[in-house]
């Protein structure tokens, strides 16, 4: 499994901005146990974005959301609700947002941030991956992970080797930021690349004193 541990309360509202109408759409597999996603964690969540003046359009929880099958499935009921909808806040790994962004044609917005404990997701179904960094930008790349998808894991956009959107040291490979940029484009949300992330954090990656702890990183605790 992979663990995950929510973002702050301001830093979700922050990222959903002006946002009035939000679906929240959540994991019932990883994300359940680290209480981060199912029924108890939306209703968390729930509570604080009608505390901050947001109108909850429609909640779902699906099995496992790095199942683009059955997330696809499971969506197709609530359409009417995603197009009421200004975005989706995912409450899940960083593999569950992408497949969430690459099924539905709106903004979404990570509510956790998956950190690293040597496992995988429940499910791997195509060419989402999450390298655990602890500190999810997905709603900033339009739900395109940069540190995956760029073979440099650039935060800032391209480097200056790419060429006709391919990547500089996989030239069988597009590159991971004309990706983002069409992405966003499609969205409507290029004014996000004109956000300046600062370098990564490594040490975010490393799970805490206290998440060694427990069973999460040892099973034999």
């Amino acid at each position: 499994m992979l663990y995950t541990e929510n973002k702050p309360a301001d830093e979700i509202l922050e990222s959903l901005g002006k946002e009035k109408n939000i679906f929240l759409l959540a994991c019932n597999g990883c994300a359940e146990v680290c209480e981060t996603g199912g029924e108890k964690a939306v209703l968390q969540i729930q509570a604080e974005l009608k505390k901050a003046g947001k109108n909850i359009t429609g909640t779902c929880l699906v099995d496992f959301l790095c199942n683009k099958i059955l997330v696809t499935s499971r969506l197709a009921r609530e359409m009417d609700k995603l197009q009421q909808s200004d975005s989706i806040l995912v409450l899940s790994c960083g593999i569950g947002v992408q497949a969430v962004s690459k099924i539905v044609d709106k903004v979404v917005h990570p509510a956790a941030n998956t950190v690293s404990v040597g496992g995988l997701q429940g499910l791997w179904p195509s060419d989402e991956r999450c390298q655990a960094c602890g500190d999810c930008a997905l709603d900033y790349t339009g739900g395109i992970c940069p540190i995956t998808f760029c073979a440099k894991s650039l935060l800032n956009g391209p480097c200056g080797g790419a060429q006709d959107g391919k990547c500089e040291v996989d030239p069988e490979k597009d590159c991971g930021w004309q990706l983002i940029y069409e992405r966003l484009q499609k969205l409507g949300r290029l004014g996000n690349l004109k956000k300046i992330h600062a370098a990564r954090d490594h040490s975010k990656m490393l799970p805490s004193t206290e998440l060694r702890k427990t069973s999460f990183y040892d099973i034999e605790l």
